[in-house]
């Protein structure tokens, strides 16, 4: 038996429509608030994600799924969407539409890593992404929108955190001060973080092993080198929240772990999975554009975890819609009559009723075994009687009452009984 790799996970029939109820929100959500959906390819050239992320990056440098293709170009399966997004935008001129230009996307995304619980070597991501503003309105309606849709999902338990990491001019400030801090500590830092130390020290801040983040915990805060437009920026922000009753707190030591983002970074996290756990992430990244070839161009975005998401749904006792069930499994007495049922079937498919019919020539106490075990609310059984008459009886299978219906408005007497 060939075994599904390690790290990735089959999304089973009985379990399909948590998925659909969540993207179903994620959907009405978007469409509240003006934004349209994006789609784009699953690998794109290597070159995208090491000039948008940044080579220096775990994403890049450990994590990426690289490969060759027959004619030697290197591709890689996306690890997230956003720079994917800035391409598609650059190359198919979408700054030629009405700007600020609100969207939204599904995609699986690829990263290899240890599996953790809710994140896989293939996950998917629910994004949004706004190009074209530069407001701190852009990212107050970015964050509401996440907000509203956790909450509209029934995620309460969560802790919105918020951060500046300013601009590339007083970033630059910054990288001093932080590393005239880190050369005093540098032997004591894990190899990562001593190659991060040269090529981008701001890494070392979002750095997981547990002796650098003490180190890290006395570090200078980027939060109190923003300069006064990024300080400007930051504190409108946070008047749009307070004025929306959004609770937040301000968390120095966030910094997201991408080279592109700059000034606000947010995320909203929660401990009802265990230790405190990222389950959306975003902020703004003003220079991604330029970075991939583009005029520069403010954005602003976030990206949440839909297998984490379900895991979190499911900790909390939170239900995400019911299974759906098939309204009438339509009976023959006999293979004889599997025309007309089939015949029925498609009137009650036209009609907007969902049906099925028996393919394998049971007999009718199987039939009714098999109505019961896939769920089906109505049986109808068609035989010579029944197509005589032109009635049929129709028994409810979740207490066995029945009724008797016309075969020709077989829909709307079941409409009438549901």
């Amino acid at each position: 038996m060939i075994r599904i790799p390690k790290g990735v996970k089959d999304v089973l029939p009985q379990d399909s429509y948590k998925w659909q109820y969540a993207e179903g929100i994620a959907r009405k959500v978007c469409a509240l608030g003006g934004f349209k959906e994006i789609r784009t390819p699953t690998f794109e050239h290597t070159g995208l994600f090491t000039r948008s992320i940044g080579d220096n990056t775990d994403v890049v440098s450990k994590e990426m799924y690289t490969f060759e293709d027959k004619a030697g170009r290197s591709l890689t399966l996306k690890p997230e969407g956003t720079a994917c997004v800035a391409r598609s935008y650059v190359e198919n001129s979408l700054e030629a539409n009405s700007l600020p230009l609100k969207m939204y996307y599904f995609t699986p995304v690829f990263r290899y890593e240890n599996p953790q619980a809710g994140r896989y070597r293939e996950h998917h991501q629910f994004g949004v992404e706004v190009y074209g503003s530069a407001s701190p309105v852009m990212d107050y309606e970015v964050i509401k929108l996440a907000y509203d849709f956790l909450s509209a999902i029934g995620i309460e338990q969560l802790k919105l955190r918020l951060n500046s990491i300013g601009c590339p001019t007083c970033r630059e400030k910054y990288n001093i001060a932080l590393k005239e801090y880190l050369a005093l500590k540098l032997d004591s830092l894990c190899p990562t973080c001593r190659e991060r130390f040269e090529k981008n020290p701001l890494r070392v801040i979002d750095c997981k092993v547990p002796g650098c983040k003490e180190i890290v915990s006395g570090a200078p805060r980027i939060i109190d080198y923003i300069c006064d437009d990024c300080k400007e920026h930051m504190a409108l922000l946070r008047a749009y929240l307070d004025d929306a009753d959004i609770p937040y707190e301000i968390d120095p030591d966030i910094v997201r772990g991408l080279d592109y983002y700059t000034k606000t970074v947010f995320e909203f996290v929660t401990t009802a999975l265990g230790a405190q756990g990222t389950v959306c992430g975003g902020g703004r990244y003003d220079n991604l554009v330029e970075s991939v070839g583009g005029k520069a161009t403010p954005c602003v975005g976030f990206g949440l975890g839909l297998e984490r998401l379900l895991l979190l749904t499911e900790a909390l006792g939170l239900s995400l819609g019911e299974a759906p069930s098939l309204e009438v499994f339509v009976m023959s007495q006999s293979p004889s009559y599997v025309d007309e049922c089939l015949k029925t079937v498609r009137e009650l498919r036209a009609a907007g009723v969902s049906a099925d019919t028996e393919y394998n020539g049971r007999s009718l106490k199987s039939q009714f075994k098999y109505a019961d075990k896939i769920g089906a609310k109505y049986a109808v059984v068609i035989g010579e009687n029944e197509l005589a008459s032109g009635k049929v009886s129709v028994k409810r299978l979740s207490d066995g009452h029945i009724f008797e219906a016309q075969l020709k408005n077989l829909a709307q007497a079941i409409g009438s009984d549901s």
